[in-house]
């Protein structure tokens, strides 16, 4: 159900990449969309540690399966079934957007092998981005616009939330709390419960074993919070489970297959 966003070649949802530059793109401009095709479909997105007591209202938090779990945000409980956006990508109502999806079309990335620096990239595809006569500048008199500094600096701040998510599911893994989560849900006039694996999640049963030493240095790292943040989310797994129904969108088995 949860498995880890990937492809081969790119991140989740860029179809291309291309480094920002004031010669190539000196009057391409950045606009707003009020929809995100993208996100049609799209049941898992990636969530950074940072975002989890804001995430934690709206979506079931759950980890991925295999051995480099990465937090998600879940937006639909099947493949293909997001709850949240419409049939044109527009969102249904008001609710927090994860930073991965508003980072996009942007993102930093390496263009050398031999060298740690990140360069400002889009993806070309996007109708956010393009040689238009409407929209803000992403260059004026051939140096990066406000707008473009602006976009940086969330990127930069994106890589950094990042790599503290990656320290706490580095903790997460150390502590031995992860294990393999299954959901079951009643359905009324069902013969079976629709039963939901193939994630991770926290196992609370060993959450309440840890020793005191253990749980005040979770405590005062904020990485407790993080972990009851999650517990917390998964009972929305039912209020989703309940709006596919309503959409439409009710799974057709009563017990679904691990996705790994």
């Amino acid at each position: 159900m949860a498995s880890a966003p990937s492809n081969a070649n790119l991140p989740l949802f860029y179809q291309d990449l291309m480094p920002l530059s004031s010669q190539d793109h000196a009057t391409w401009r950045a606009r707003a969309l009020d929809k995100a095709p993208f996100l049609i479909g799209q049941h898992a997105v990636p969530l950074t540690s940072d975002e989890f007591i804001s995430a934690s209202r709206h979506y079931p938090i759950v980890f991925s399966a295999g051995d480099n779990s990465v937090p998600l945000a879940l937006m639909g409980l099947n493949e293909g079934v997001n709850v949240f956006v419409d049939a044109e990508g527009k969102l249904i109502n008001p609710v927090y957007v994860p930073a991965y999806i508003r980072r996009y079309p942007f993102l930093l990335a390496k263009l050398r092998r031999d060298s740690d620096e990140m360069s400002l990239c889009f993806d070309p595809k996007s109708e956010a981005v393009g040689d238009y006569a409407d929209g803000d500048p992403l260059f004026v008199d051939g140096q990066p616009s406000e707008h473009t500094t602006a976009i940086l600096g969330f990127c930069e701040q994106f890589e950094q939330a990042g790599q503290r998510t990656g320290q706490f599911m580095e903790e997460l893994n150390k502590s031995g709390l992860l294990m393999d989560g299954e959901v079951s849900i009643e359905v009324q006039n069902a013969a079976q419960p629709f039963v939901y694996r193939g994630f991770k999640m926290v196992d609370e049963a060993k959450l309440r074993e840890l020793r005191g030493d253990v749980l005040r240095k979770m405590t005062q790292n904020g990485m407790l919070a993080l972990i009851f943040a999650h517990l917390f989310s998964l009972q929305l797994m039912r209020e989703i489970f309940a709006t596919q129904v309503n959409q439409g969108k009710m799974p057709q088995v009563a017990e679904l297959p691990a996705v790994g």
